[in-house]
This record gives structure tokens, C-alpha cells and sequence, in this order.
């Protein structure tokens, strides 16, 4: 009955969070066990009350902080002086610069309106097709949930117990992977993608943009080498980092006004409670699977199924990306995790981290997979370009992820070089 009403409300339209908990309350009413009520504003509230979901709101105050102090503009304008000798240089630009985006802002959704905001316009300037330019923008912003810090790396070592710091250093080898992959498919498709004549060749001083860009670059430094080293946890490394972003944005550069703050905290606030509340709705639904006794029955189908650590990460693989399809991925996380990681542990023996990278990884390609694709529809509404015109473009960036998770999932060691 509560998967049934699960679908129903999906069916309607109803909000993932609103989703979550009438489902939960579904349960509750069918099952006849009123006395759950009472538990369960314990559960919402406790699964908030965690020291280590602090840097959720810091690390959207930092995004927040670099668009309007300016800091996104510059590290743009330095990867387009540090790429001007390259053919189709300006897509090496988009790309470089949501990997220098990602090592700091954290939200891939964010980053994806962020970067077509700036880069979809300067794409299609330079001759390239619109679809190719919001395809190239969306895809790139895969690197988000994998190169630290990440949001769905905070949340998953929240749900866990694990430490987010070594989830942070655990995806920065497949985070790289990836990169270089979509790097490669840049290579093969901007010509076929680029239908005017070439302007991207346009010279900018190169220490110039360097000078402007160098004060940028220290706020992934701090935020990386203050976890590796244990000197910050993620935490406090979300809060050195927003202070580096307001100095620079604000003294240094003098581009964020006092009169911008209190736009910046409110929509820095917004945003917060969104993930909060979902966050606190995925707690709630996933507490009545556990005691409907959800995992258990997961680990003896898996288990029936196969004994092998290998195949049983291809099948996760294979369920999540269904899961992603459907459902938003921080939900999918909240709900998934306690019923997949004791049978991964327990059962098969396998590394949380591991699991961890794998997991978030394969989550975040609903990012750009339909019907729920926030990234998709982020991407598709501010360039102002069709679901089918992206999705042409889209598929070989989709695939070069699944390629890293695959190669993540046999190689286990690409996740611990770095601990």
C-alpha cells in the first residue's frame, strides 16, 4: 500500500519532499500502528541535529558569495587566457571552468545554472550549436557531486557514519577520470558541434586573468589540503573558505556591496531549507522501510541472487540509475543507503567509501536523465534550448560517466589513493 501511494503522489506531481512524508503518513494509517506518530517528529528533528550538515548552508552561502563577488567571472576569464592557443578553445573554457567551479561550490545543480547562465551565450557567440553549448554545460556539471566538496558526499557521510573527509579525497581520482574523459569527447564532437566562423581565438593578457584567478584558486586549496591534512574538518573548511570568498569578493576586489548581502542570505537561507526539508522528509520515509523491515528482505534478495561482491555493485549500479531516473538524488540517498550499505558491509564486505563514491556517483546522473533531471531542465530553461535538442548532444558525457563509475566499481583502489 505505501509503494502504491508512493507512485500515486509521484503520478500527481506532488513536490519528492511532500512525496516522502505523505507516504510515511500513508504507512502509518494502513498499518494501523498510530503510536509511530509519536516518534516521529524525533526522527525528522534528530536527523537534522547533525554537527556535520553544517557545511550544506556554508557551502551554498561560498557559491553564493563567488557570483556576486565576482570570483566565478574571473576564474572564467583566466581559463579562457590559459586556453586560447587550443582549436575550440572556448568549450575547453566551459569545461575547465566547472572543474575549478566544482573543487569549490559543491551543488552541481548550482553550478549547471551558474555556468549556463555565463557560458551557453559565449558557446553559441563562437559559432557553436545552442544544443551543443547547454549539452556541454550540463554534462560538465557531472563534476560537481565528484569533485570535493560535495553535497551528496556531506549527506552520505552524514547517513553512513563515515568520515566526509575521506569521501572528499575518495572522489578526487574519479573526478579527474571523468574529466579528462569528457575532455577527449570535446575534442571529437566541437568540430562537428561548431557551425560558424572561428572567433574563439580572441586574446586576453594572460597574467592578467592569472592575477585575478590566483587569489580565486586558494579557496580549493584550503577547502582540500585543510581536510588532508586533519587540520579543518569539512565543516569548519566550508566556513575558512566562505570567509577567503567574502574577503576577496568584497575587500579585495570590491565587488560584493553590503547591499548585496541580504539578497545573498536569503536565497543562501531558501536553498538550505529545500535540502533540509528533504532531507528531514527521505529521514522519515526511509525510518518506516527499516521498520517495515525493508533491508533485511533487500539483503536475502541480494544475497539469493548472487555471492559475489563484484556482480552485487554492478546490480546496485544498474538499480541506481533506475532510482535516479525517478527520484531526486539526495532522496534516493537518504532512503537507499540504510537499507543498501549494511547489506554491502555485512554481506559482502565491502568498503563504505567505496560504496559511498559509487553510490553518489551514480545517483548524480539523474542530474541529466528525464522525467526528474533537475540539471536537464536547469539547463534546457535558462539557455532556452528544447529537452530533445540537449539530450542529442547529452548522451556521450551520460556514458562517459557510466564508464568512470564502471571503472571506480573494478578498481576500487581509484577511491583510497588519495586517504
Amino acid at each position: 500500500m505505501t509503494l502504491v501511494a508512493f507512485l500515486l503522489f509521484m503520478l500527481l506531481g506532488m513536490p519528492i519532499a511532500f512525496v516522502l512524508l505523505a507516504s510515511t503518513f500513508t504507512f502509518i494509517m494502513t498499518s494501523g500502528n498510530y503510536r509511530l506518530l509519536d516518534n516521529l517528529p524525533q526522527v525528522i528533528f534528530g536527523s537534522l541535529e547533525v554537527f556535520d550538515l553544517l557545511a550544506i548552508p556554508l557551502f551554498i552561502l561560498l557559491g553564493e558569495i563567488m557570483n556576486e563577488g565576482g570570483i566565478t567571472r574571473r576564474i572564467i576569464l583566466a581559463a579562457r587566457a590559459w586556453f586560447a592557443w587550443i582549436p575550440h578553445s572556448i568549450a575547453y573554457v566551459s569545461l575547465t571552468s566547472n572543474l575549478m567551479l566544482a573543487s569549490i561550490m559543491g551543488s552541481a545543480t548550482a553550478q549547471i545554472a551558474i555556468m549556463s547562465r555565463v557560458m551557453t551565450p559565449e558557446l553559441e557567440r563562437d559559432g557553436y550549436d545552442k544544443g551543443f553549448a547547454a549539452a556541454l554545460t550540463a554534462g560538465a556539471g557531472l563534476l560537481g557531486p565528484i569533485i570535493p566538496p560535495s553535497m551528496v558526499f556531506i549527506i552520505y557521510g552524514v547517513i553512513a557514519q563515515v568520515s566526509i573527509g575521506a569521501m572528499f579525497l575518495g572522489g578526487i581520482l574519479p573526478g579527474l577520470v571523468l574529466f579528462v574523459l569528457i575532455s577527449g569527447l570535446v575534442a571529437l564532437i566541437a568540430k562537428r558541434a561548431h557551425k560558424a566562423g572561428d572567433s574563439d581565438k580572441q586574446r586576453i593578457p594572460l597574467w592578467g586573468a592569472t592575477r585575478g584567478a590566483l587569489l580565486t584558486l586558494s579557496i580549493p586549496l584550503v577547502i582540500v589540503g585543510g581536510i588532508a591534512f586533519g587540520i579543518v574538518t569539512p565543516t569548519e573548511s566550508a566556513a575558512a573558505a566562505t570567509l577567503m570568498a567574502l574577503i576577496i569578493g568584497g575587500l579585495l576586489f570590491r565587488e560584493l556591496k553590503w547591499g548585496q548581502l541580504p539578497g545573498v542570505l536569503q536565497r543562501t537561507a531558501r536553498n538550505t531549507a529545500i535540502v533540509l526539508f528533504l532531507i528531514a522528509a527521505a529521514k522519515a520515509f526511509g525510518w518506516v522501510l527499516v521498520y517495515n523491515q525493508i533491508p533485511q528482505q533487500v539483503a536475502a534478495l541480494m544475497q539469493g541472487a548472487t555471492e559475489s561482491p563484484l556482480i552485487f555493485m554492478l546490480l546496485v549500479f544498474a538499480m541506481l540509475i533506475l532510482v535516479g531516473m525517478v527520484l531526486d538524488g539526495i532522496a534516493a540517498l537518504i532512503i537507499l543507503v540504510p537499507i543498501l550499505l549494511p547489506v554491502a558491509q555485512q554481506s559482502y564486505g565491502i568498503d563504505p567509501i567505496h560504496f559511498g563514491i559509487v553510490t553518489c556517483m551514480t545517483l548524480s546522473l539523474g542530474l541529466l536523465t528525464p522525467p526528474v533531471g533537475a540539471g536537464l531542465y536547469v539547463a534546457s530553461a535558462i539557455s532556452n534550448v528544447s529537452l530533445p535538442r540537449i539530450t542529442k548532444w547529452i548522451t556521450p558525457f551520460v556514458l562517459a560517466a557510466c564508464m568512470v563509475i564502471l571503472l571506480t566499481i573494478f578498481n576500487p583502489w581509484l577511491v583510497s589513493i588519495f586517504r
